[in-house]
């Protein structure tokens, strides 16, 4: 059995060795660096601006927040359904859903103001232009 063990652990390193040796020869740096500037241009990174960035970034974030109200709102509609006609639990209720969708607007209207300024002025990210190139 050991033989066997033995043997085998060994046969993986020899060509575990000669595999990544005979890797080594066949790449080219030049080739390699072409590559990936064709993959990276192909896909589009290289046009992206940091106004593209802190697009994206912000978008993200008041994505997040809309979704924290949307719950807001759930758990203030569930408050005030499970209220049986407590007052004082449909008043917080009530006072939760009105601060969740006056919240909800705002978001609503950042992200409105954030994708208007980064897609349609000039200043901020591409401009409208995709590629971020004149036209």
């Amino acid at each position: 059995m050991k033989k066997i063990f033995a043997s085998f652990f060994s046969l993986v390193i020899i060509v575990s060795t000669i595999s990544s040796t005979a890797a080594q020869g066949l790449i080219d740096t030049n080739t390699a660096k072409d590559f990936a500037s064709e993959v990276k241009t192909e896909a589009g990174f290289s046009s992206i601006s940091i106004g593209d960035i802190v697009a994206t970034v912000i978008k993200g974030a008041l994505s997040l927040l809309a979704v924290v109200f949307i719950i807001l709102i759930v758990l203030a509609g569930f408050k005030w359904m499970t209220a049986q006609g407590n007052e004082e639990n449909v008043k917080q209720a009530q006072e939760t859903l009105k601060t969740a969708i006056i919240g909800l607007i705002i978001v609503l209207a950042a992200y409105g103001i954030t994708y208007f300024v980064f897609r349609y002025l000039p200043f901020g990210g591409t401009g409208g232009v995709q590629g971020g190139t004149g036209g």
